[in-house]
């Protein structure tokens, strides 16, 4: 007998629920063995944040950054 014939024997053997909670575990690892993870884009990233900076000259807070460096 199979590999595969033994554990489906024993499977179906266990009661009902335990059928099912072997499912729900094999599904979740199977899950994440399976399905690819999406890829991520720095382009997500666009426009976080962008109340911090709303009513600030950008041009003017370089400049001031700039100044500070030097004391």
């Amino acid at each position: 007998m199979s590999t595969y014939n033994e554990i489906k024997s024993q499977i179906l053997s266990l009661p009902p629920e335990e059928q099912l909670r072997l499912i729900s575990e094999v599904t979740s690892i199977m899950r994440h063995r399976v399905l690819p993870k999406p890829k991520r884009s720095i382009l997500e990233l666009e426009g976080l944040g962008k109340e911090v900076w709303n009513g600030i000259d950008a041009q003017e807070y370089v400049n001031q950054e700039r100044a500070s460096w030097n004391g």
